[in-house]
């Protein structure tokens, strides 16, 4: 006959309670809680001093300063967006959901934010560097109007700026040539 082994319960009842704090001490971290509850736990406080900021993350423009920037999809669809100074191409894409990959966060580390720049705006952007031009060499589908992305600030100098997606994005990283 099979017998089921005893269990010290005191040893599972310290257990279960050590869990518990835990649990409730991680639960305090992440969630909303009445500050008498937040009280009996102890503070911590996070390890950076900056301030989050996420993908995708814009400052709303203020009134009267607004920039339009008009994205040629894919398909072909245009979607024009108002926007504020010193946003880049790739956060008002990802922002707004568009088709816009951006692997290196922004670094100027990839290809995959390469947009193709609307002639009559192309000589009003700032000239790229070395590093933009060495990523654009790996690009999909490179013109002579092409830049990153993550590289391309808005400014007043460019306000109605139109910037096609190219039909493919090529993801290449320096790891692939080891």
């Amino acid at each position: 006959m099979f017998r089921i082994p005893r269990i010290n319960f005191m040893v599972s009842n310290a257990l279960l309670a050590s869990r518990r704090a835990l649990h409730t001490q991680n639960y305090m971290k992440t969630a909303q809680h009445p500050v008498a509850l937040r009280a009996i736990l102890p503070h911590t406080k996070p390890f950076s001093t900056t301030s989050k900021l996420f993908h995708g993350h814009l400052t709303p423009p203020k009134p009267g300063e607004e920039l339009k920037v008009t994205f040629i999809l894919k398909d072909g669809s245009q979607r024009t967006y108002e926007v504020a100074e010193g946003d880049s191409l790739l956060d008002i894409a990802q922002a707004n959901n568009l088709e816009m990959e951006g692997a290196c966060g922004g670094s100027c580390a990839c290809s995959t934010c390469h947009v193709i720049v609307d002639p009559d705006y192309f000589d009003a952007l700032p000239e790229s560097d070395d590093d933009e031009n060495d990523m654009l060499d790996l690009a999909y589908g490179l013109t002579e109007t092409s830049r990153l992305g993550c590289q391309v600030k808005m400014s007043k100098d460019i306000d109605g700026i139109r910037v096609a997606l190219p039909a493919m994005t090529r993801n290449v990283n320096a790891s692939d040539f080891d």
